[in-house]
């Protein structure tokens, strides 16, 4: 199939081509027709596939037609001073990122968007909204602040997007995003994409989505299918020694590497750079604009490492990234999945290192439980691990025994900044080398 065949109009394939692409996506092709026919829509498809494309495009479409039905002209176009569209997302960089996909693609069709977050200032985001937008791109916090100022008018969005409707749950944000729910018009068009469902989200949908089409195009908590998952046990104290001799004999330029705080993160980021590794570090602590500036470094290359938070396992977009770090692992599994979904996106492949002492072994059974295979594990030498990495086996039916990680605060967030490709990618990555010889590794 070609995204000419999907009934999109000509200004949306005049941007497309301008960005080399003419195949769609699976998730493209299937829910691009379901959502230009108006229809609710529930979708699962795992990141790296085009999601935001595969609303981004459709929603175009259906604000560029005149009330006849006919695709108007931009000088034609009516000033709205109001919305039509409602993207809610969970973070300030999913945010941007899906800003930038409906510029990229609507730059041809007249229409205006903005994108609301906090960590910034909120004067330019309100006079923005008095000159009137046609889609609007908000996290849960951030739209609230405007909703108590009475800056923003929802009465007129005709269609609401839940984007990464998982992760806001995770953040605390269901609270909130029913509150925003409330204030929008009783009939509507509602579509919701997520990487997974949990049976939180799921009850989310019934209560939301009318006669929903569903799209699933991955199953359940897949992890990204071209990449290749390994772990090295190593004592927790030995794991900043070891990922400097990781990054000295293998030559890495490109890495993404997953801490679990804030303050570890900025530590981690101290100890590489000190090491001569030029590395930034990624979390809610960090201003907007230095958020922006070290993802910009990162994705141009003048960086090789970017220590982050979860803040940043969902919505980070980069072309070709080789290789995602768990430093440590996240305590819920299904961060797991976020994580590596950075990388071995749009047909290339990429591989999911994990850094696992003895202390996590627990996180690790529950991360293979839910990949429903056994990830395979090595030894450095030199980095042996003193202590027993044997996980104890709870009796049938008893609950893990770490905790769930804590709700984030609403306003902040780590997501992806760039459009995402409306077509797949060629297979732009080489394979890893392996960490080390004549050791067992995938």
């Amino acid at each position: 199939m070609q995204f000419t065949e999907l009934g999109l109009s000509a200004e949306l394939l005049r941007a497309i081509g301008e960005q080399g692409y003419t195949t769609p996506t699976p998730v493209q092709a299937q829910a691009i027709p379901h959502i230009l026919a108006g229809r609710d829509l529930e979708a699962l498809a795992q990141t790296g596939t085009g999601k935001t494309a595969a609303f981004v495009l459709p929603l175009l479409q259906r604000l560029s037609q005149a009330q006849d039905g006919k695709p108007a002209s931009p000088l034609q176009k009516v000033t709205h001073t109001a919305p039509r569209v409602l993207v809610l997302v969970p973070t300030r960089e999913l945010a941007a990122q899906v800003l930038a996909s409906v510029r990229t693609y609507g730059a041809h069709t007249g229409l205006r968007a903005l994108a609301v977050f906090g960590g910034v200032g909120i004067n330019p985001q309100i006079q923005s909204l008095r000159r009137g937008i046609d889609i609007l791109v908000a996290t849960p916090g951030r739209l609230l602040d405007h909703l108590g100022q009475r800056t923003v008018d929802l009465s007129k969005v005709q269609t609401l997007v839940l984007d990464e409707a998982d992760r806001m749950f995770d953040m605390g944000f269901i609270r909130d995003i029913r509150r925003i729910i409330e204030k929008l018009p009783k009939v509507r068009q509602n579509l919701m994409f997520s990487a997974t469902f949990a049976a939180e989200v799921r009850e989310l949908a019934h209560a939301v989505l009318q006669n929903p089409a569903l799209v699933e195009v991955a199953r359940r908590n897949a992890p990204a299918e071209l990449v290749t998952h390994s772990v090295i046990k190593v004592d927790k104290e030995q794991k900043r020694d070891l990922l400097l001799h990781l990054f000295a004999s293998h030559g890495w330029h490109q890495v993404l590497v997953f801490c679990r705080t804030k303050h570890g993160s900025d530590a981690l980021a101290r100890k590489l750079e000190q090491a001569g590794i030029r590395t930034a570090a990624l979390h809610g602590n960090k201003s907007q604009n230095a958020r922006t500036r070290a993802l910009a470094d990162f994705k141009a290359g003048k960086l090789a490492a970017l220590v982050a938070t979860d803040i940043a396992a969902r919505g980070l977009d980069i072309d070709s990234l080789p290789r995602v770090v768990n430093f440590e692992l996240p305590n819920v599994p299904e961060d797991y999945v976020h994580r590596i979904g950075r990388t071995g996106r749009a047909g290339a492949s990429g591989e999911a290192l994990s850094l696992v002492s003895s202390d996590e072994r627990i996180q690790l059974r529950d991360i293979e439980r839910l990949l429903k295979r056994e990830i395979e594990s090595s030894v450095l030498p030199g980095f042996e691990p003193q202590h027993t990495h044997a996980v104890p086996r709870p009796s049938a039916g008893r609950p893990p025994a770490h905790k769930p990680a804590p709700a984030r605060s609403r306003s902040g967030g780590g997501a992806r900044p760039g459009a995402p490709r409306p077509a797949r990618a060629g297979g732009g990555g080489s394979k890893p080398a392996s960490h080390h010889s004549g050791q067992r590794h995938r």
